[in-house]
């Protein structure tokens, strides 16, 4: 009898369900949330599996991809489309999501996503973190502007390597007001050469991503 199995991915263990054809439940368990023990973990069924399906998530494509490498028939499920289809489940647990996913995998009720590469993956990751050391390096600027805002000290405009020099500038004779100016430019400074460094990364995959016609 062919069986489906449904994977609720949680960051230390994940619910697992087992359902056969006629949507009976064959087995359930909590297993640790790594590739190596899921693989494990259902090869000891020794059920043929037609499909396994884990809900799209922040550690779902690391496991898709590892279970998938292992031989096994698991689909990554658009999040949006798994929601709706809960809907009508009257208490939400990781159990009962699990029994969820595992009969949408029997019934064919499910939308597959693409797993991005690993190498995919990590150029994300890259421009996820260019852009929260962006997002902080102007907060801090637009912080020490307000701060001497409020004394009447109107920094103006300043390119990123004339900022620390202009706020120097503006808190000679305002011993306080040099104290915070210091140590917030220190701040400033840190943010600023790893800003550059990554902005340096992003040019290089840039030029060693291939062109359309590449």
């Amino acid at each position: 009898m062919e069986h489906y199995a449904g994977i609720d991915v949680s960051l230390e263990y994940s619910s697992v369900c087992v359902v056969d054809a006629s949507g009976k439940i064959v087995r359930e368990d909590r297993v640790a949330s790594e590739p190596e023990a899921l693989i494990a973990w259902f090869a000891s069924l020794g059920l043929p599996l037609v499909r396994i399906g884990l809900e799209a998530g922040p550690l779902s494509q690391w496991l898709y991809a590892a279970m998938r490498r292992a031989g096994l028939a698991v689909e990554l499920l658009e999040t949006r489309h798994v929601r709706d289809a809960f809907k009508a489940i009257p208490v939400k647990s990781d159990r009962n999501d699990a029994r969820g996913i595992a009969q949408l995998m029997r019934l064919g009720w499910f939308r597959p996503v693409h797993c991005k590469s690993l190498a995919a993956q990590e150029v994300r990751a890259v421009l996820t973190a260019r852009k929260l050391i962006q997002s902080k390096l102007r907060d801090v600027e637009n912080s020490v502007r307000g701060i001497l805002r409020g004394f009447g000290l109107k920094v103006g405009k300043t390119t990123p390597r004339g900022f620390a020099g202009r706020i120097h500038e503006l808190v000679a004779g305002h011993p306080n007001l040099k104290m915070v100016a210091t140590a917030l430019l220190s701040v400033h400074a840190v943010l600023l050469r790893e800003f550059q460094a990554f902005e340096k990364q992003v040019r290089a995959l840039v030029r060693g991503t291939p062109g359309p016609g590449g």
